[in-house]
């Protein structure tokens, strides 16, 4: 083309050779886009696309004229509509880079048709304010084309600083592709204007020089296309300028507070006739319209995101701390359950031999009185220890769970038939009620019958100087999961969050060893389960049981 170029004059076959070829090269560019775009994913999938649109855009204009000049044999006409086509081409792009592909964490991919469209507005906005008027409702030529070339030309201005910006702002392999679309888009943007000059002088026609720098940015851009494509770049980790991460916000608050300044203009200052300045006019007010819906819009989008970012965030701060309270009672009970295994066992010798001697020298009648109650007392003592050591070795009993098929149901009325008597006695209301069809769980059934039985006497325990004491179990599937929950009406606990501690009770000295439910935490764990305690906002407390539904087909049959 360049060899035509330098040796031929204007004729048909230049300029058709001319179109032709930088219509093959726009079409091939555009198609690039495309095969990039499906490679590509999230942000990096919308840039391709918009840079696919733009070029097509462009694919668009060069068709128009290769159909005058080869097919009609005509000129371009000096006024149409494919003008807008090739203005608008460059919004694309704008949007394109206004994303900010190469940043990662950032949530504007969900915005990004929002952006676009308000761009895309803005810009129709100002073709319609600057060349329409002068287009159809007042026809003047000189204006038209002085307009059109001045708002072009400004238009790619901002689009090459924009890539300027960005070329030296960003790090990684995403800086050659704004690099290349800079020296692409800037080299265009001069070849333009030559030729918008020249043709003002009657001094261009199709293939000539001037169309040198205009195919080659063409070119650039098919190079883009094959070298830069999504295997070869990816999101920088490194945080970019603050100025830069909001493009797109940057420019479309930029073009709404511009409108009332416009509008004043259109209607006071314009030196145009009435009828353009009242085109002007009507169009800005339509423009901050359409402008303002999208601004709404967008912060219904951003405001929806907020709210659930904000509970996301709390969602994970309480599973964070959940977390984090399980794993310190987990490692306590691992390391007290080392400790108490053997401190228990050499503590249970001479215990034995304390409560043997004491219990003979009770039942000596030649003991005074005093002496004789003095030797109760100490039975007593060694008995209160003998069941504390008894609590420890249960406690850090180290013997695997021998597991099965274990049906909650009937696990559940054996822990309450246990206590019946109990209940009666405080006078002590109980309900159970138990879900239909309730899947049995693999686990051992001794461990969880005590897991029930130790939670139901804290109940009981909690209930003794209730007034119409009712004591609640549920047993129900959700999800995954089997849920057993213990509801009372007592007191409440007075710190959930330490009930599952070892040696930790509110019970009288003599009355509790503060094991039982850090015992019922240790099998919880052990069935990959969980346990929880809180208390009710009517009062009393609760504690959940979840145990996981297991798989048949990776268990044995029950």
């Amino acid at each position: 083309m360049a060899v035509l170029s330098l040796t031929s004059r204007q004729s048909t076959l230049l300029a058709g050779s001319d179109d032709l070829f930088s219509l093959v090269l726009t079409a091939t560019a555009s198609a690039l886009f495309i095969v990039n775009s499906r490679r590509a994913l999230d942000q990096e999938r919308v840039f391709w696309g918009l840079l696919a649109l733009g070029t097509g855009l462009w694919a668009v204009n060069g068709a128009y004229w290769s159909y005058y000049e080869l097919i009609l044999r005509r000129p371009i006409p000096e006024q149409t509509w494919c003008d807008a086509v090739l203005f608008l081409h460059v919004v694309p792009y704008i949007a394109a880079v206004a994303l900010r592909p190469d940043q990662t964490g950032e949530r504007r991919g969900s915005h990004s048709g929002l952006n676009f469209l308000m761009l895309l507005v803005w810009w129709v906005f100002l073709y319609g304010f600057l060349v329409i008027p002068v287009q159809y409702v007042s026809l003047d030529g000189i204006a038209y084309d002085r307009n059109f070339t001045a708002l072009y030309l400004g238009e790619n201005l901002v689009f090459v600083s924009v890539l300027g910006v960005l070329a030296l702002r960003t790090r990684g392999s995403w800086l050659r592709v704004y690099r290349h679309l800079f020296i692409s888009n800037a080299m265009y943007t001069v070849s333009s204007l030559a030729i918008n000059v020249a043709i003002a002088r009657g001094e261009y026609f199709s293939g000539s020089l001037y169309d040198l720098p205009f195919l080659a940015s063409i070119c650039w851009l098919v190079w883009i296309g094959l070298a830069l494509s999504p295997s070869h770049v990816a999101r920088s980790p490194i945080p970019q300028a603050r100025g830069t991460r909001n493009l797109a916000t940057h420019l479309a608050m930029i073009a709404i507070l511009s409108m009332p300044l416009i509008a004043f203009w259109a209607m006071f200052e314009d030196p145009g006739p009435f009828a353009v300045r009242r085109f002007r006019f009507l169009i800005t007010l339509g423009a901050m319209m359409i402008l303002g819906a999208f601004l709404f819009a967008r912060q219904y989008l951003l405001d929806r995101d907020l709210i659930r970012l904000l509970g996301e965030s709390r969602n994970n701060l309480e599973n964070l701390q959940r977390l984090q309270t399980q794993l310190v009672q987990r490692e306590k009970l691992a390391s007290l359950g080392q400790l108490v295994a053997g401190a228990a066992h050499e503590i249970n010798n001479p215990l034995t031999a304390i409560l043997g001697y004491s219990e003979l020298l009770a039942a000596d009648d030649t003991l005074d009185p005093p002496q004789s109650s003095m030797a109760e007392k100490i039975g007593q003592q060694a008995r209160r220890t003998r069941n504390l050591v008894s609590g420890l070795l249960s406690f850090a009993q180290q013997t695997p769970a021998q597991k099965d098929w274990v049906d909650l149901a009937t696990v559940l009325h054996r822990a309450l038939r246990t206590e019946a008597v109990r209940c009666e006695s405080l006078q002590i209301k109980t309900e159970c009620i138990v879900e239909q069809d309730l899947p049995k769980i693999w686990g051992d059934l001794n461990q969880i019958f005590r897991c029930f039985a130790a939670v139901i006497a804290n109940g009981i325990d909690a209930l003794e100087d209730a007034n119409q004491a009712t004591l609640s179990i549920r047993a129900f599937r959700q999800d995954d999961e089997v849920i057993v929950t213990f509801v009372d009406n007592g007191r409440g606990v007075e710190n959930p969050q330490r009930v599952f501690d070892p040696f930790y009770t509110t019970k009288p000295i003599g009355k509790g060893t503060g094991l039982g439910l850090s015992a019922t935490y240790g099998i919880m764990r052990e069935h990959d389960g969980q346990i929880s305690c809180q208390n009710a906002i009517e009062g009393g407390a609760v504690f959940t049981l979840r145990f996981p539904v297991a798989d048949r087909r990776a268990n044995q049959n029950p």
